[in-house]
């Protein structure tokens, strides 16, 4: 299939010896840190042993992109060879030293000076290994990759044959990989739950006497033992609007750390007989854009941060309050800048399992959205790796107050039990609101009445006791040439001209949307923020160059209609 070549303007910008290297973990924050990024041996073999890597490759980029400089689809049963060398600098080492890797899609297993170190499965979520046993003065650093797309595992939107809402597989070491070091007694975890006028913090590891002061106030507050409820004298909520955060230090024996909270509550009220997301106590009009988070250069990464932040701001501009991280979690500098700039975040859990056609787009496409799903992908090795990596989600995920919202299953797409799944993700997280299945196959248990909307009229229908939540619609497609990816396009609408594209959204919105706000619609997700790929239903363009809507326009658009919830 012929690919044009899309280049992002941060590419220009990106350091080549140590992309990406800003300290990686903003919610527990250390002054120790050694960045691992940049050029690392590589290559690809079928056997596990150590061969010779006679290509290189900058990590964290995936392989397949190509500011990975490899830029090539890993054949499926090869396995990836990552090699470096490493030293620790002269004052770095305070007891501990901990390997940290942000994501490594799927399987691997990482060796210290030729001895394994540790396994890790799943590619999304952290993992840490203590490698002060396994260090020498000068240290090789290896670590073998497989991924064969196995659907056991969360996948996404990665396919071999990518197309459509499908897109290029992503494998490998995908997030900085990166060394710390830690005293001997060291604070492993903070968890950390706000309230409109309180947060508790909750402490894992370290001495028990602990001191934690608010950076911006002085205020102090010494506590013993592994946890402290604190009121800060000034109450300053969270919103979209007002993202003001608290940031804090805690003292503990010879650890320090660094970290931050914000005071704000989501719930589910009735006002005036509706059912509304509230947000700190107030009904609150989420209106978002589903994002993808690919990038035409990096695929799942952008070149800088600049990146995500660019994102964020243009959605900001537009009057857009949340975004839907749609089936893919995100570097955690991802949701600080979420946190510190100010969008709500809908966070998808992300899918395993394989997608039927017939199942999961005919049938509902003909209207047949009530399908029981007790005897649906019954694989008990897929289901258990799904709950698994949905509490590894929740339980990572959990310090960051712009994420007020969980999609469990989308469209069907590897569903099973939902209302069972919906009941424990409650039970282990239970601070957020729970769309079990967003766009269709309900069962009875949901925090929201979830919908999508793509060839027909937006109307409310049925009402029940459930805010109701529009979780996708629009899907527009304009085809900006000169910033194409390819030449099949998918899109649910075409407009062949900027002009009317803008018209065309602009209707959907004034004439569908804002007469159903009153009425009980509680959130919007329009398809989409970027262009992706073969996708051309972005608000901006694949390579982020063009945006097809005038801010001024939009934005006074967005916040009329947000009044209307009130």
């Amino acid at each position: 299939m012929e690919q044009n070549v899309l280049t992002t303007s941060y590419s220009s910008d990106m350091d080549k010896a140590l992309p990406l290297s800003q300290y990686p973990r903003p919610t527990l924050r250390r002054d120790s840190y050694l960045c691992l990024n940049g050029e690392w041996d590589f290559d690809i073999s079928e056997s596990a042993e150590n061969i010779k890597t006679n290509k290189k490759i900058l990590v964290p980029f995936p392989p397949e992109s190509r500011l990975s400089g490899y830029g090539k689809e890993i054949p499926e049963g090869s396995l990836m060879h990552y090699k470096r060398t490493f030293s620790l600098p002269e004052g770095f080492l305070k007891g501990r030293v901990i390997l940290h890797f942000g994501a490594v899609d799927t399987l691997c297993e990482v060796f210290i000076n030729g001895r394994l170190a540790a396994k890790n499965e799943g590619g999304y979520i952290p993992f840490s290994i203590d490698i002060t046993e396994l260090l020498e003065e000068e240290n090789e650093l290896r670590v073998v990759v497989r991924d064969n797309l196995d659907k056991a595992y969360p996948y996404g939107k990665q396919t071999r044959s990518r197309g459509g809402m499908w897109y290029t597989p992503v494998s490998g070491i995908w997030q900085t990989v990166w060394l710390e070091s830690v005293p001997a007694s060291y604070i492993r975890s903070l968890k950390i739950t706000p309230s409109l006028d309180s947060v508790k913090i909750e402490v894992t590891g370290g001495e028990d006497n602990k001191r934690l002061t608010l950076t911006e106030s002085g205020e102090v507050f010494e506590f013993s033992g592994n946890e402290i409820t604190i009121s800060p004298k000034t109450v300053k909520h969270w919103t979209p609007e007002t993202p003001h955060i608290y940031n804090f230090r805690i003292e503990c024996g010879d650890d320090t750390v660094e970290s931050y909270f914000a005071l704000r509550e989501i719930a589910v009220k009735e006002i005036d007989g509706i059912a509304r997301l509230c947000l700190n106590g107030e009904p609150y009009l989420f209106n978002g854009l589903l994002d993808q988070g690919y990038f035409p250069d990096g695929l799942f990464l952008p070149a800088t941060y600049d990146g995500y932040r660019d994102d964020i701001l243009l959605a900001k501009s537009m009057g857009f309050n949340m975004l839907r991280k749609h089936i893919k979690v995100e570097p955690e500098i991802f949701y600080y800048l979420c946190d510190t700039l100010g969008i709500a975040v809908f966070q998808d859990m992300v899918n395993n399992s394989d997608y039927s056609f017939f199942f999961d787009t005919a049938l509902p496409t003909i209207g047949i959205k009530s399908i029981s799903d007790k005897h649906r992908h019954k694989n008990p090795r897929s289901r258990a790796i799904f709950e698994r990596e949905m509490y590894k989600t929740l339980d990572h995920l959990y310090n960051f107050p712009s994420i007020v919202y969980y999609t469990v299953f989308n469209e069907g797409w590897g569903q099973f039990c939902a209302d069972e799944m919906y009941k424990k993700a409650k039970v282990h997280d239970g601070t957020r609101i729970y769309d079990a299945t967003s766009g269709w196959f309900t069962e009875k248990e949901s925090d929201v009445d979830s919908r999508h909307v793509y060839f027909k009229t937006v109307k409310l229908g049925r009402r029940g006791k459930r805010p109701i939540v529009i979780s996708e619609f629009g899907g527009y497609s304009h085809r900006v040439k000169g910033h194409l990816f390819g030449d099949k396009n998918y899109g649910y609408r075409t407009f062949n001209n900027i002009a009317d594209f803008e018209d065309a959204f602009i209707r959907l919105y004034e004439g569908e949307i804002e007469p159903l706000v009153p009425l009980g619609v509680s959130a919007l997700v329009y398809t989409q923020l970027s262009d992706v790929e073969d996708e051309t239903n972005g608000i901006v363009t694949y390579d982020r160059l063009v945006v097809k809507l005038n801010s001024e326009k939009i934005r006074p658009m967005m916040e009329r209609i947000k009044s209307k919830i009130l």
